[in-house]
């Protein structure tokens, strides 16, 4: 699915100039004439970035801000203001915006928040993506793999868990090989931080 840069401003001639900015270093950008028209036409999974002005008839920036972190949509928002609002500006920003930028804008300024604005979105997917992968490996584990896991990420060596699980160590080695494999780890670390990942505490239970 595309990747999409939102721009939200009822003035035509500063939303079509944004969106021809972001197009012409190749981003793909959708101008909407209010939030609320936004609202109907996004979707967050393709979202990169919203640019949005902080006084828009109805919603306006802050108010979009509010209402996406209200039902859990924390997207990288970027606010622009033509009426030095710096105030509002700046509870923007402690909500979490990347940038504000002030009208008239400058293209060169602009440009590096959007950037700014995908480098921390792109990031948030990674993550996601990333756990997301952990918990679907760390659900496939059996129950013995769960417990040998705990140990491991507890930092118990290999006669403590065959001592504490009732097995032999060399059958906690072969447990150790298929977790590696199976959580496609490569090394001690990388597993340590994938369990971790997926919810494993070294207080759980097996």
């Amino acid at each position: 699915m595309a990747e999409l840069i939102h721009v939200i401003d009822d003035d035509e001639g500063v939303r079509l100039g944004l969106c021809a900015l972001l197009e012409a270093k190749d981003y793909k950008s959708i101008p909407h004439a209010s939030c609320e028209a936004f609202l109907n036409d996004y979707t967050a999974e393709t979202t990169l970035c919203i640019v949005a002005d902080l006084r828009l008839p109805g919603l306006g920036g802050l108010d979009l801000q509010a209402h996406l972190l209200g039902q859990a949509i924390d997207l990288p928002f970027i606010v622009i203001t033509g009426h030095g609002d710096v105030s509002s500006a700046v509870r923007a920003l402690k909500a979490g915006a990347v940038d504000f930028i002030e009208k008239p804008i400058d293209g060169k300024m602009f440009l590096s928040a959007v950037e700014r604005a995908i480098r921390t979105r792109r990031a948030v997917l990674k993550t996601s993506a990333m756990l997301a992968s952990a918990q679907e490996k760390f659900s496939n584990l059996t129950p013995r793999e769960h417990d040998v896991l705990r140990h491991i990420v507890n930092g118990n060596p290999n006669k403590i868990i065959a001592h504490e699980s009732g097995i032999s160590p060399r059958t906690v080695e072969n447990h150790r090989a298929r977790l590696m494999d199976k959580m496609k780890a490569a090394s001690l670390a990388d597993l340590v931080s994938m369990a971790l990942a997926a919810g494993l505490s070294s207080k759980s239970s097996a």
